[in-house]
């Protein structure tokens, strides 16, 4: 009983990021109907554990229950991705401030390397690879930060994008390969606010992309619907 008790907040985390690319992808629109022996069958999990996934999606604003309906995909625009993108420009431009200014000459050298191996997964259009040496790099900087409570933080905004989903936004790879150079140049040269400036174009670059991605796709649902 232990062990099923353990298990079960892992397989209802896998659900909520499975659901949440859904949303912030546009697959699942605003008003769409998510039924957790769907989301089970699809992910050969039990309902239950679907269902507590579902539930941690109501409370963070992804989705609303519905008397007689059930589980709803809640409002969601381009506008409101920029703005949660905003929100994370700001604490992702003071970490990288901060790790500008604490970072050692082997941890710059370690962001440096996976920035490199980063470069080399853009230019075979490896996305899978590209989105892992992402994630690597912006972790490096959040560590060099040194401040777990801006991280915890960051965490509640980053959740909005799951990790593995940016490889699908037109002009990202480009863009990611582009903005980490800017960003790694003022880590390495220990300037806290080009550092900080650099992380909050990034972000705030990846945010708009990923909102045009979206008004695009809520617009071509709304033309196939008329």
């Amino acid at each position: 009983m232990a062990q099923i008790r353990q298990q079960q907040p892992q397989l209802s985390d896998k659900a909520a990021s499975y659901v949440r690319a859904l949303v912030i992808s546009g697959e699942l629109p605003p008003g769409s109907q998510i039924r957790p022996e769907t989301i089970g069958e699809e992910l050969g999990i039990s309902t239950t554990p679907a269902r507590e996934a579902l539930q941690a999606l109501r409370v963070e604003g992804f989705l609303e229950l519905v008397p007689r309906k059930g589980f709803l995909v809640a409002p969601l625009t381009g506008a409101d991705i920029r703005d949660l993108f905003r929100a994370q420009a700001l604490l992702g431009g003071e970490l990288a401030d901060r790790a500008a200014r604490n970072g050692s000459v082997d941890e710059i050298a370690e962001l440096e390397a996976l920035h490199h191996e980063l470069i080399a997964a853009a230019a075979r259009k490896d996305t899978v690879l590209l989105e892992e040496k992402n994630h690597a790099f912006h972790r490096q900087i959040n560590l060099l930060a040194n401040a777990r409570k801006l991280l915890w933080v960051l965490g509640l905004t980053t959740r909005y994008v799951p990790r593995m989903f940016y490889s699908s936004i037109a002009g990202w790879p480009q863009a990611t390969a582009e903005d980490h150079t800017r960003i790694l140049e003022a880590v390495k040269a220990g300037e806290g606010p080009a550092a900080r400036a650099a992380m909050e174009d990034h972000i705030m670059h990846a945010g708009e992309l990923l909102a045009a991605h979206f008004d695009a796709r809520q617009a071509r649902e709304q033309r196939t619907t008329a």
